[in-house]
């Protein structure tokens, strides 16, 4: 672990508290890193109160990187990133011997996670996007002011899917801080964006191009949605009747596509989600789920579906003796869940291309890279709004390697100082870190470290 990592709800002395986390259940012996656990209160009287883990830098903390990072959703939980994407613990899946999910640690950690946040009154609950890049800010302000000694360290916004419409923000509000003179002064210097929601036109009509490019799609039928929908597939026009009957049967085509990872099974959901139904010695789950599924879960090998992953996580993190482990506030949370779709959520930031533009011109560093088999966010979109800004390029198309083999590709965009990196990560879903640790670690050591991918 080279550098420090703080995860918080996609969303010190002030409404600071927190807690040194030596041992939880499910790993065997002490925690191998320092990890942190706390609340950090936002919002109007720190109504809202966020949950935050943080890891601690292995190597030298006091000048190792500090990177922020927030999961998409919106409402999702951060613990994703924990022990599924980046962080330094992951579940055991073969090990079905105790009474609750194992625990290993995760050799591609890039260390940190959050999902046991809450409000203190009903308005609390009511959020947007630009109320999550609001309290992003605000956390961050006052853990620092809490955390003195990381206020020198290089310091970098991080997150993934639709964490792209508040990351940029919160890297702008940072900037704008420090050119008014407002304490605690960040050392910002960049800001990451995995497989992120940046432009919600651009993003979201590229999927129609990506299915014809991987083949999902006929010639014939794709020159046909062109021609009639003008490549607005995510508004189409509803009085315009070709477009509309040309879509159906693009949506009849894939329909029954894993959108996250266009490669792997689309799976249907388990049945029910709560604790009185989900056991650790059987899990229902639907009846078109196959018999082998239907197995009690001791006798399953390694999940073959994804999604059935997080029913892991459910039960780890709704267990009582992980929550007080974790220093979770009794009470505040009935039920823990990885997103909270029940939130009163307000869209109100479509695209954040052109925040992105103004952090380029002042010189912040940014690594924008895609798992290149995602159709949820694909990266043809993300490389059309890249291009939309009429960068310099200073390193043109080329493959990056680990081990020797090719990793994916990338481009690199100057500016006045550390310029731009776009990379694909080849055979990565829309949590590449997920499908592709290995490289993505790779990926993120070099760039952090100045080297070439």
């Amino acid at each position: 672990m080279y550098w420090s990592l703080l995860l918080v709800l996609a969303f010190s002395s002030i409404a600071v508290s927190e807690s040194i986390i030596k041992t939880l259940p499910g790993f065997e012996g002490d925690l191998p890193f320092k990890l942190e656990t706390g609340y950090v209160g936002v919002g109007k009287s720190d109504d809202i109160q966020l949950f935050y883990y943080f890891i601690e830098s292995e190597r030298n903390p006091s000048l190792d990187p500090l990177m922020l990072w927030l999961t998409g959703g919106p409402g999702c939980s951060a613990f994703s990133g924990l022990v599924y994407e980046i962080g330094p613990l992951m579940f055991d899946y073969a090990n079905r011997s105790g009474d609750i999910p194992a625990l290993l640690s995760n050799p591609y950690s890039w260390t940190i996670g959050s999902g046991f946040s809450y409000a203190q009154s009903s308005e609390g609950y009511h959020t947007s996007d630009s109320l999550a890049a609001a309290h992003g800010y605000d956390f961050l302000k006052k853990w620092l002011i809490d955390h003195p000694e990381f206020l020198r360290n290089r310091l970098y916004i991080a997150g993934d899917s639709y964490s792209g419409l508040f990351v940029p923000i919160i890297a702008q509000k940072i900037s704008d801080g420090n050119e008014a003179g407002q304490e605690p002064h960040m050392n910002l210097n960049g800001y990451l964006l995995g497989n992120a929601l940046v432009d919600e036109n651009i993003d979201f009509n590229s999927r129609v191009p990506f299915a014809h490019r991987m083949t999902f799609l006929s010639d014939k039928l794709y020159k046909k949605n062109e021609a009639s929908c003008k490549g607005k597939y995510l508004k189409a026009d509803p009085s315009n009747g070709q477009c509309t009957e040309n879509l159906k049967v693009v949506n009849k085509c894939m329909e029954k596509i894993n959108l996250p990872h266009v490669l792997e099974p689309k799976c249907g959901r388990p049945l029910s989600w709560k604790p009185n139904a989900l056991k650790w010695d059987s899990i229902p789950l639907e009846e078109n789920f196959s018999d082998f599924l239907l197995s009690p879960i001791r006798q399953l090998p390694e999940p073959t579906c994804r999604i059935y992953n997080f029913l892991f996580s459910y039960i780890w993190a709704n267990d009582s003796r992980v929550q007080k482990a974790l220093g979770i506030r009794e009470g505040t949370i009935p039920e823990w869940v990885r997103c909270n779709t029940s939130l009163a959520y307000t869209h109100d930031v479509f695209s954040t291309v052109a925040y992105i533009q103004k952090l380029h011109e002042k010189g912040y560093g940014g690594l924008i890279y895609s798992g290149d088999h995602d159709m949820l966010v694909p990266h043809m979109g993300t490389q059309e709004w890249i291009n939309s800004l009429n960068l310099s390029i200073s390193k043109d198309w080329e493959p990056w390697f680990v081990d020797g083999q090719v990793a994916a590709f990338s481009i690199e965009y100057s500016n006045s100082k550390r310029g731009m990196t776009f990379a694909t990560v080849k055979g990565g879903g829309h949590t590449a870190p997920e499908y592709k640790p290995k490289e993505c670690l790779a990926m993120i050591y070099r760039w952090l470290a100045y080297y070439p991918l």
